[in-house]
């Protein structure tokens, strides 16, 4: 039976393990950078490689016929880590990347998270922060502002003392991202072009109440990639392979 890695954390990868589950071998491979993660089915690896030399390393090791990329689009690290590895062992890669969302009224664009910052104080006053625990520390220095940082896992301490932090799991409703709007008196959303159906609430219920919305652009796959933004297209790809 084929051995197919597929470098995952999303709910793409997970509905991909599922559909391949039976016909080839899978091994998922999770960052391991979330306390409780949703596990897809499956052989399941925990944790990093060692960069592109050490995942190379072990997808030789593993006999690994194929790699799926289907990372978090702004996981670029990763990405560039499977490009390098698979090119020096010669394992057929696809990138897997929901699309992102279409662009809406209302939308200031941000080439990274530190433009997003500088891009804030003339923008609003009061800040959802969606772009992930890890991000925060971008932010942290703008002390005339408050956020309401939601993220799954909490961040690293110290917390600035205008952060209020809301641990919560997607999906998410319109009718709850409204309810903390009203509550927290926000003004302005920070999010990252992630794109998918999970966390779409949250633009629906800021372009509802005609406030602003900083987007993060991806950022590009490298070039000559194979790249698709379906599970079918995905599966598909493997069986061809």
């Amino acid at each position: 039976m084929r051995r197919v890695l597929i470098l995952g954390g999303t709910a793409e990868a997970r509905a991909l393990a599922a559909e391949l589950s039976g016909r080839v071998h899978v091994v998922s491979s999770l960052a391991g950078r979330v306390r409780d993660p949703r596990l897809p089915v499956g052989e399941v690896h925990v944790g990093g490689f060692g960069g592109a030399e050490g995942l190379a390393a072990w997808l030789s090791a593993g006999r690994i016929d194929a790699v799926v990329d289907a990372t978090h689009p702004f996981a670029a690290r990763m990405t560039a880590s499977a490009v390098e590895a698979c090119r020096t062992t010669g394992t057929p890669l696809l990138v897997l990347r929901r699309p992102g969302w279409a662009h809406r009224p209302g939308w200031r664009q941000a080439g990274s998270l530190e433009e997003a910052a500088r891009l804030l104080p003339s923008v609003g006053s009061r800040v959802f922060l969606t772009t992930g625990r890890r991000s925060m520390p971008v932010f942290a220095g703008l002390t005339d502002l408050w956020f309401l940082a939601r993220s799954v896992d909490p961040p690293e301490p110290p917390i600035p003392v205008n952060f209020l932090i809301l641990l919560a799991r997607g999906p998410y409703t319109v009718e709850g991202e409204r309810e903390l709007i009203r509550a927290h008196g926000l003004d302005v959303l920070v999010t990252k072009d992630s794109g998918g159906a999970l966390t779409v609430a949250k633009l629906d219920a800021f372009e509802e109440a005609g406030l602003p919305v900083v987007v993060v652009r991806r950022p590009p796959l490298p070039e000559g990639l194979v790249a698709v933004e379906s599970v079918a297209a995905a599966a598909a790809w493997v069986h061809a392979v």
